[in-house]
């Protein structure tokens, strides 16, 4: 049932408007037809009244005849008795005489024993009563006390009563649907004039939401057309078009911050490459020296070189990604994947013989259209963590698909797996799963932050599936 309730605010106002015009028309009608059933019933009253009991004592002291016999009709005073008029005579609750006029004269009513019974139970007050006659039909009837001491009935039929009451109802109805039916159509229009400011508002939220906001440049779309501000729906818009123009303030200072940040990292990182390399060269020199040094001097100059290294290699990677960033177009060459991935784990083996590595290859190569260079950095950042965040005797697996249209690589280990407080950002960066690492072996997780750019910036993705004893990264490209 619920999936039948309207769903819309037009829906709803216009299903309400009809009910209540439903709930108003059933009820003037139930007034009209219970007012008319009351009036034509307090008239036949009044003409029981006016034709008295006449009929009914005109039978008092005939004998009764047997059914269907005429003879008798002159003993019974049909004088003014229209036709249809029921007269009976009771003695002691039992009937005696009964007999209805008809256009041919009186004829006698052979009445079951439920007839006679609900005669019999007719108060004897002077005032109307319907009773149902299954030899007859609905009667109105009157009782009064006869001079004998019996009791005379009269009535006249409620067909006629009925058949008004009836025609009312059908009247009723057939104009209340059709004032329903108008009133729908009506209501409906009305209902979607009225809301067309808000179905505007509603549009421009339909597609403020379908605007990527989470970073870059965001041109909002035009302002929902403002009405009455006196209304409620006016006032409505009003505040949507204020708080779309805070938004569109907030995301232009946000992009604007964006651009400063990616503007000093880049011009940060091109000026840090020559002083550390100069660092590490001057370190490497001293180390190359022919006297001899003391054990500390010539182990900070070690130091100094490996870190300058690192620092090297980390402000290598801020630089590529400030690039990426500010969308600097990468080579576009066939690649083939196939190839890439061998030279990888070729020298994935070499790094980290502890490993247990494994490769799964089509049979035909897999071609992609891209920079070779950074696919190759891809795989690079996908195995150096695998390897440096699982222990020894891990088994690593490359996988490589392609369904002629998409490429697909996986990098599978059954390693610890990735804490889940920390797989929602695992391609931020600056992020290490395992911050106890050390610096020297860690990296500065930047790495996966890499990948993603990278494939981003292919027209790829690359996701994540995470728990204890499987982890996977499953990078997809576009097939060449």
């Amino acid at each position: 049932m619920r999936s039948l309730r309207p769903h819309t605010l037009r829906a709803r106002l216009t299903l309400g408007l009809l009910v209540l015009l439903a709930v108003s028309c059933a009820a003037v009608g139930l007034a009209a037809v219970v007012e008319l059933n009351g009036f034509l019933t307090g008239r036949l009253d009044e003409q029981l009244t006016e034709a008295g009991n006449r009929f009914a004592v005109s039978l008092e002291h005939k004998a009764e005849p047997k059914k269907d016999d005429h003879d008798g009709d002159e003993h019974a005073d049909t004088r003014r008795q229209a036709t249809g008029t029921f007269g009976a005579r009771l003695v002691d609750r039992t009937v005696t005489n009964a007999a209805v006029v008809r256009p041919s004269g009186t004829l006698n009513v052979d009445l079951t024993a439920a007839d006679r019974e609900r005669l019999a139970d007719v108060p004897v007050d002077g005032r109307g009563h319907s009773v149902g006659l299954s030899a007859l039909d609905d009667y109105r009837v009157l009782a009064t006390r006869g001079l004998d001491g019996d009791v005379l009935i009269t009535g006249m039929p409620l067909e006629p009563v009925e058949a008004a009451v009836h025609r009312l109802e059908l009247v009723a109805g057939i104009v209340f649907g059709a004032a329903l039916t108008a009133a729908g159509v009506a209501g409906a229009l009305w209902v979607r004039w009225s809301l067309r400011p808000l179905s505007r508002v509603a549009a421009t939220a339909t597609r403020v939401s379908e605007l990527p906001l989470a970073s870059g440049e965001v041109a909002l779309p035009p302002r929902a057309p403002e009405s009455d501000p006196r209304g409620e729906v006016g006032r409505v818009a009003g505040a949507f078009n204020r708080m779309l123009g805070h938004v569109e303030d907030a995301l232009t200072k946000r992009h604007a911050s964006e651009e400063r940040l990616r503007s000093f990292a880049a011009d940060a990182s091109h000026e840090l490459r020559t002083p550390v390399a100069s660092v590490r060269g001057h370190a490497e020199l001293a180390l190359l020296h022919p006297g001899p040094l003391p054990p500390e001097i010539t182990r900070a100059l070690q130091r100094i070189a490996a870190e300058s290294t690192r620092m090297g290699a980390m402000v290598d990677d801020l630089l590529l990604l400030a690039r990426l960033d500010a969308g600097r177009p990468l080579e576009t060459a066939a690649v083939d994947l196939t190839r890439l991935v061998l030279d990888a784990l070729t020298d994935a083996r070499a790094t980290g013989s502890g490993h247990r590595w494994e490769l799964d290859l089509p049979e035909d190569p897999v071609t992609v259209k891209g920079d070779a260079h950074r696919l190759q950095q891809v795989l690079a950042n996908l195995l150096s963590n695998a390897r440096l965040h699982t222990p020894a005797g891990t088994k690593v697996t490359v996988t490589l698909e392609t369904d002629g249209s998409t490429a697909s690589l996986k990098v599978h280990d059954d390693g610890p797996g990735i804490p889940e407080d920390i797989q929602p950002g695992v391609f931020e960066r600056f992020t290490r799963a395992d911050r106890s690492t050390k610096a020297e072996t860690g990296g500065a997780g930047l790495g996966l932050s890499i990948v993603a750019a990278v494939a981003e910036a292919h027209g790829g993705s690359v996701t994540l599936e995470s728990r204890p004893g499987s982890t996977t990264f499953t990078v997809r490209l576009d097939g060449a």
